[in-house]
């Protein structure tokens, strides 16, 4: 997919798309859009191109405030008032003994510093499988220089949490502030010590860490089904629809956003989307057991 990234009126913007180029905030998580009119206007202005304007009303705004073409776009957010109001309500009994479990495992979870101990256990994380969630995994291959240069460059605004097994990391967590709410920037454990719910243990702390600092919101990327889905549901992550909008910029904009033509695979039944989910899931597993077995362990991105 090509991809362009610009400066337009005072903000970094995201172009991509090979047969209608779309422009959206390039960090949509941390900064509102404000005037979309006004940067319609500056995109159509300026040269780059782009066929269609794409922004969304972050979290907490499900209302539609705006008149252009609109998609539901679906948000896994905690909403935070205090831990105890999570732990006793908005989690269940499984989840609450999956990170008792950690505990009694001897898992802790503390606040790290992103020095290069800490970056050597983040290659160590990354490097585990080429296959995470059925999908190839982007940081697998990457080395402790690459994954520094990487990670620091967001930690003006983010926060980082390890867990630990004796001095070994065995998961980590960014908590990135976006304004008005928090997000789990990166979350990931070792596959190996899946039986201590590192990764439920990570939560905790985040959503302590939420309450804390009177955060409302815990965001945790996209709401969907799955495995990753259901970790979402039992750690108390609700599904939020925010509007997200298309704004045609050109002649070729206004046919793709009237046949809704940015909706690419997604315009297929839901099911054949499913299928052909799994599929990939079961193809990148095979990838890698082969891969691994050769023991020549391959790069593999995701595209």
């Amino acid at each position: 997919m090509n991809h362009q990234a610009v400066q337009i009126d005072g903000r970094k913007i995201s172009i991509q798309g090979r047969f209608a180029r779309i422009a959206r905030l390039e960090e949509e998580w941390y900064e509102d859009l404000g005037n979309p009119e006004s940067l319609a206007v500056a995109i159509q202005n300026s040269g780059c191109r782009a066929d269609i304007l794409n922004f969304w009303q972050r979290l907490p705004q499900v209302e539609p405030k705006f008149p252009y073409c609109m998609e539901r776009d679906p948000v896994a957010a905690i909403p935070i008032s205090t831990y105890a109001e999570w732990w006793e309500k908005q989690i269940d009994g499984k989840t609450r003994n999956m990170i008792r479990r950690a505990e009694k495992k001897g898992v802790v979870v503390r606040r790290s510093e992103f020095d290069d101990k800490f970056v050597e256990g983040m290659a160590s994380l990354f490097n585990e499988t080429p296959v995470r969630q059925g999908k190839p995994f982007w940081h697998y291959g990457k080395d402790a220089a690459t994954i520094k240069r990487e990670f620091c460059r967001f930690l003006f605004r983010e926060e980082l949490f390890g867990a630990y097994l004796g001095d070994e990391l065995i998961g980590f967590v960014f908590i990135a502030n976006c304004g008005g709410y928090a997000a789990l920037g990166q979350i990931i454990s070792k596959i190996a010590h899946r039986d201590k719910a590192p990764t439920n243990a990570l939560v905790a702390k985040a959503v302590e860490r939420c309450a804390e600092k009177g955060v409302p919101y815990l965001a945790y990327a996209k709401w969907m089904d799955g495995s990753l889905g259901e970790f979402k549901r039992h750690n108390g992550f609700q599904k939020f629809d925010l509007p997200r909008y298309y704004v045609p910029l050109t002649a070729k904009g206004r046919v793709w956003v009237a046949l809704r033509l940015y909706r690419g695979v997604n315009m297929l039944p839901q099911s054949v989307v499913r299928r052909l989910k799994d599929f990939r899931a079961r193809l990148m597993e095979r990838r890698a057991a082969r891969a691994l077995a050769r023991n020549k362990p391959e790069q593999i991105h995701a595209r």
